[in-house]
């Protein structure tokens, strides 16, 4: 048995200064929508409002975290619209049960 050899050497590839500036982009993006969070908790008064706005900022900031860190927006349309829409009806299904159900509060 012949013993193979083999070079292992490490190349360190310069920085993609491009990609670095995005990934700084998105993380800038998520902490101010989550520091408005934190500001609307503290400021505004507890009702449909604030949680309208709650949903609202938490879709952005999904967005964000798909796009960028799960790489979703580089990919095919076709790919982003049969994640997209299923997940639009699964919402619509959730605020129509909402809606039609009395909250879980027994009758008394």
């Amino acid at each position: 048995m012949a013993h193979h050899e083999e070079n292992h050497d490490i190349v360190v590839q310069p920085a993609n200064k491009e990609h670095i500036k995005k990934i700084w982009k998105t993380a800038l993006i998520l902490a101010a929508v989550t520091a408005l969070e934190f500001l609307l908790a503290f400021t505004m008064e507890r009702g449909p409002l604030l949680i309208s706005i709650y949903v609202g900022l938490t879709i952005i900031k999904a967005f964000y975290i798909v796009a960028e860190f799960m790489h979703l927006r580089h990919e095919s349309k076709t790919l982003i619209w049969s994640i997209l829409i299923p997940t639009i009806f699964v919402f619509w299904l959730i605020v129509a049960l909402l809606m039609e159900s009395d909250g879980g509060v027994p009758n008394v």
